[in-house]
């Protein structure tokens, strides 16, 4: 009985550590390399304006750049929302009304000023000029104010969304 206690009492102490510290592995997991930090704003579902939101980014195929967003910097930041950076080619795909609902250009939204290549600072110019040749679509999971995320999923857009396709 007591070697039971005790080998419980133990696991469940590494089990919690696992919860806050790295994996011990050598091999990465899906988690890493999230390097490129970019710094924007949302218009909110609501019409307000949200954010800077940090996007913490990387390149998932040819085609697809996926960032995880938070409202700050903090080690221990709930993540907020989700954006793909989608190439042109495939996001353009999609019938106008459903693009326009859920999708913004980045191109665009670089072009107002409010996009911030934060890391890494020496190719911001070259990561600027990926990403004007995605499109996003942002998918925010925990709404502000909220004590926990509750299901809702709301699609801001960039704050220079407009409802005309040029390309």
């Amino acid at each position: 009985m007591f070697r039971s206690t005790v080998f419980i009492a133990a696991f469940s102490i590494l089990a919690m550590g696992c919860m806050t510290t790295p994996a011990l592995s050598e091999s990465p997991s899906p988690a890493a390399g999230y390097d490129i930090h970019v710094q924007a704003p949302h218009m909110m579902s609501d019409g307000t304006v949200g954010g800077p939101f940090h996007h913490f980014c990387k390149g998932i195929s040819d085609k697809i750049l996926q960032c995880l967003l938070f409202e700050s910097t903090d080690h221990n930041a709930p993540l907020v929302a989700i954006e793909y950076f989608v190439a042109k080619d495939l996001s353009r795909k999609l019938p106008l009304i459903q693009w326009h609902r859920f999708f913004h250009d980045h191109k665009v939204e670089i072009a107002t000023g409010r996009v911030q290549v934060i890391s890494p600072a020496d190719k911001a110019a070259e990561i600027a000029e990926a990403a004007s040749k995605t499109d996003g679509v942002i998918y925010h999971l925990w709404q502000k104010g909220q004590e926990f995320p509750d299901g809702t999923v709301t699609f801001p857009q960039s704050l220079g969304h407009i409802f005309t396709r040029s390309e």
